[in-house]
């Protein structure tokens, strides 16, 4: 496993992390969780990725269920949360949601039950909230990290300005800003880390813990030929994800891309994954699986790493012809 530092921080965090979105009590139960979990971790990943929405709560409960029954040094791995949306879902009252200095330090005290942990390594505003102000967000963020209730926090899809803000607001009151954003990143999906933070990562430092780097699946080719039974395009309620991913073009790039993984011998998701790793902005690619065989094939990307010459890359740019311009 390759580690690398987030952001300007001192933390190091695995290359590849785990993340359980979609996943845990959707798809698999506690064994499958505790296996998987494992795995990761004797292979070297020491960041595992949660959220108060995922699954309404239910997916920090398996989570923290495992990490219970694991028993490992607290020091050695790293757990986060996020929040913003709620875990009540539909049901949510008006303050059990959003950035406000009530939700955040509330949700993060329900993620830290839920999560059977004494504090969070990394707690994330996930997403950006227009009725908050920036400030309340900052001095609530830094509330918990003087309380040592979280280590870092930083955000998820916010815009390299909204983080500028919070960073200039907290650069006024001798706080301390985000340290990381948690924004989509792949072969699909390029603008936020190739170009909107472009400057951020130059000026105060900017970790990213990025998700997606198969573009919810379809970057590993298994929807080249329709939509498999149980995979995440299949489940009830996610439709909006199928409609997002399976649009016209799409599938012909990724049959594309496998051209050029088999030229490599490696698997198309394993070239989408290492693709993203060579970013160096990139501070890790958060991975989900539902099987151990998943999880094996795609910690290849560390050593497929080597393979993406300047030519490879040059190939994949070919194909995509979507990098954007850096403003």
């Amino acid at each position: 496993m390759e580690y690398r530092r987030l952001g300007k921080s001192g933390l190091q965090v695995s290359a590849l992390s785990f993340g359980s979105w979609v996943s845990f009590s959707k798809q698999v139960d506690d064994k499958v969780a505790d296996e998987l979990m494992g795995f990761a971790y004797d292979n070297g990943i020491n960041f595992f990725d949660n959220a108060e929405v995922y699954a309404l709560g239910l997916s920090e409960e398996m989570m923290g269920r495992v990490l219970k029954s694991k028993k490992w040094e607290r020091s050695s791995f790293l757990v986060s949360s996020k929040a913003f949306f709620g875990w009540h879902g539909k049901e949510n009252k008006p303050n059990q949601k959003g950035n406000s200095r009530k939700h955040l330090l509330e949700a993060c005290d329900e993620a830290l039950k839920r999560l059977q942990v004494d504090y969070l390594d990394l707690y994330y505003c996930h997403r950006a909230d227009k009725n908050t102000p920036v400030e309340e967000t900052v001095f609530a963020m830094n509330h918990l990290l003087d309380r040592g209730k979280i280590l870092y926090w930083g955000t998820s899809e916010w815009t390299g300005v909204e983080i500028m803000e919070a960073h200039r607001i907290a650069a006024q009151n001798h706080l301390i800003g985000p340290t990381m954003e948690q924004p989509q990143y792949n072969l699909f999906e390029r603008f936020k880390v190739e170009s909107d933070y472009s400057e951020i990562y130059k000026n105060v430092g900017l970790g990213t813990t990025i998700w997606s780097p198969l573009s919810s699946g379809l970057l590993s080719g298994k929807y080249n030929n329709g939509i498999p039974e149980g995979s995440r395009f299949s489940l009830e309620g996610f439709d909006w994800l199928k409609d997002q991913h399976l649009i016209a073009g799409k599938i012909e790039k990724v049959k594309q891309l496998a051209e050029v993984a088999k030229d490599l011998n490696i698997s198309t998701a394993v070239l989408s994954i290492a693709w993203c790793l060579k970013n160096p902005n990139v501070s890790t690619a958060i991975l989900g699986a539902t099987k151990k065989s998943q999880l094996e094939e795609n910690l290849k990307a560390i050593d497929a790493l080597p393979l993406l010459t300047e030519e490879v890359m040059e190939r994949i740019e070919s194909i995509m012809q979507n990098k954007p311009a850096i403003v």
